[in-house]
């Protein structure tokens, strides 16, 4: 497989490479060795998701407190989405920049982001199925959303009507969220990864 860096610090895309014949096909869509290597630390194995949806829905932009923040590894199963990665750690030179990448079930790539970045995707066609693993077990507590639309971030959402979830649409601002004091460090994320031990688990902090 190849690992490429995104622009955002701790965002990787990831194309596998795929075995065809007329029988069909095997790839490895996840090796924790070869990620581990391009990241720096492994990723823990705490949880993994899927998620359906129809053709127009956003969902995002999600991230969670660091620590223990969410680490997260993406791939599309089913259709097509446009995954989208957003730096919200103050203090970062790519502060408010995202990036979106085509994630499908041709080229069937993923990303990878680390721990304080946000995440969000909008399906581009029905039954879009997205499978991702994650470093820590969902936290209601410690997770929060910034909304899709926010045009302080200007994401390009391919959808002429983007369907949203209660809680997405009742999301706050960049700025609302900012001046609350709910946004990632950029500092303290990096000292944070820095901190993971060969398990992916960090002995810094206690967790």
């Amino acid at each position: 497989m190849k690992i490429r860096p995104l622009s955002i610090e701790g965002a990787w895309e990831i194309t596998p490479q795929q075995h065809g014949d007329p029988r069909g096909l095997f790839m490895e869509w996840y090796r924790f060795d070869h990620l581990a290597e391009a990241v720096g630390h492994p990723l823990r194995l705490a949880q993994a998701n899927l998620s359906v949806s129809a053709r127009g829905v956003v969902r995002g932009i999600h991230f969670a407190d660091v620590p223990p923040g969410q680490a997260k590894y993406v791939t599309c199963v089913r259709g097509a989405v446009l995954d989208v990665v957003v730096d919200l750690r103050t203090g970062s030179p790519t502060f408010g920049r995202w990036e979106g990448v085509r994630l499908d079930d041709t080229d069937r790539r993923a990303v990878y982001l680390a721990e304080g970045l946000g995440h969000g995707f909008c399906a581009l066609t029905d039954d879009a199925t997205l499978s991702y693993l994650c470093s820590t077990p969902y936290n209601p507590k410690a997770e929060h959303a910034v909304h899709p639309l926010d045009t302080e971030l200007g994401i390009e959402w391919p959808a002429d009507v983007p369907q949203l979830s209660a809680r997405d649409a009742a999301a706050p601002t960049l700025a609302q969220v900012r001046e609350s004091g709910g946004l990632p460090d950029f500092a303290s994320c990096r000292s944070f990864v820095a901190g993971l031990g060969p398990d992916g688990m960090s002995y810094s902090d206690g967790i």
